[in-house]
């Protein structure tokens, strides 16, 4: 039976190798998703990391990674397979006439089968992470065919038959709460909100990417972005707007946040207009004041392979 993950420790350092901060919650649900053979539904906010929590899962497992992009109209057979019928057409055309029984058979075999990432994920030789992202931008008619795939990770192709994974793999939904998913969907799987993380957290995650950023810049980094997110914002920066305007501000060779390199960077953090505008208006009182340097406190390192001390010091920080 593959459980994945030793226990939550090793998915924290897993994921830390792989750029992603876990705090103890996060671990212990990703663990038990692994052992119980649970599909994961993470909800939360746009641009907390939910699918980047899916990518450093497969690196970390070093597993391969598959995922199905939900949109409305989005149905099973999209999500599942299509037949190569280009193929198929020139089959037909090389070969004399024949039985269409014995035809038939031969058509819709798996040398014609194009495999979409569901089964693509069930037929993978090793244990694989799927993820299906965004699933409530889908029908609830995909909610009932993932609820038989997931339920016996076993599909059904009508011109081909049953086809059972032959890994059960660690499978990920995510959504950003556009729409209420079902009951049903929700009781098949373990539940997990990710929120924007505090400041302290951020930095951690800012610090992960970056271990170069002086201390009073990433301060106040994340001080401004923290502040900007409390404006009724039509898209809040994530953490991805967050680390890439960092990484911006140290190529600008910025000791500090002042109007003049915020008014330049401002297009990193905000996608729409409006919203720059927004900002632009309370700039002033959004610029950060300086910021005592908070040493990051030391936690002890339990169960799978060591870490640097650096990489103990940014865990501990994160999970103070």
């Amino acid at each position: 039976m593959q459980h994945f993950f030793a226990n939550p420790q090793t998915v924290q350092q897993g994921l830390l190798r792989a750029g992603f901060l876990a705090d103890k919650r996060l671990a212990a649900t990703v663990f038990l998703a692994g052992q119980m053979q649970k599909p994961l539904l993470v909800e939360g906010p746009a641009g907390v990391g939910k699918t980047y929590l899916a990518r450093a899962l497969a690196r970390a497992l070093g597993a391969p990674y598959y995922r199905l992009q939900c949109y409305p109209g989005l149905d099973e057979s999209k999500a599942l397979y299509e037949w190569n019928y280009q193929k198929q057409l020139l089959y037909l055309q090389t070969l004399p006439q024949r039985d269409w029984t014995c035809l038939q058979e031969h058509l819709y075999s798996e040398e014609f089968l194009l495999p979409r990432p569901v089964l693509r994920a069930f037929l993978s030789p090793t244990p694989a992470v799927l993820l299906i992202d965004e699933v409530d931008k889908s029908d609830e008619e995909l909610e009932s065919f993932l609820l038989e795939a997931l339920g016996e990770y076993q599909v059904s192709i009508p011109e081909y038959g049953p086809v059972q994974a032959r890994h059960i793999p660690l499978v990920i939904l995510t959504s950003n709460n556009r729409r209420e998913l079902s009951d049903a969907l929700k009781r098949r799987c373990l539940h997990l909100y990710i929120d924007f993380p505090t400041i302290e957290q951020e930095q951690a995650i800012v610090r992960l990417h970056l271990p170069d950023i002086p201390e009073k810049l990433l301060q106040q980094c994340i001080s401004f972005i923290h502040t900007l997110r409390k404006t009724a914002l039509r898209k809040p920066p994530g953490l991805a707007e967050s680390i890439d305007w960092a990484r911006a501000l140290l190529l600008l060779g910025a000791r500090g946040l002042n109007k003049q390199v915020c008014l330049e960077t401002l297009g990193i953090l905000l996608k729409y207009e409006d919203d720059v505008r927004q900002a632009l208006g309370r700039l002033e009182e959004m610029l950060p004041r300086e910021q005592e340097t908070t040493p990051p406190r030391e936690q002890a390192n339990s169960g799978g392979p060591k870490l640097s001390p650096e990489e103990e010091q940014i865990l501990a920080r994160f999970n103070f």
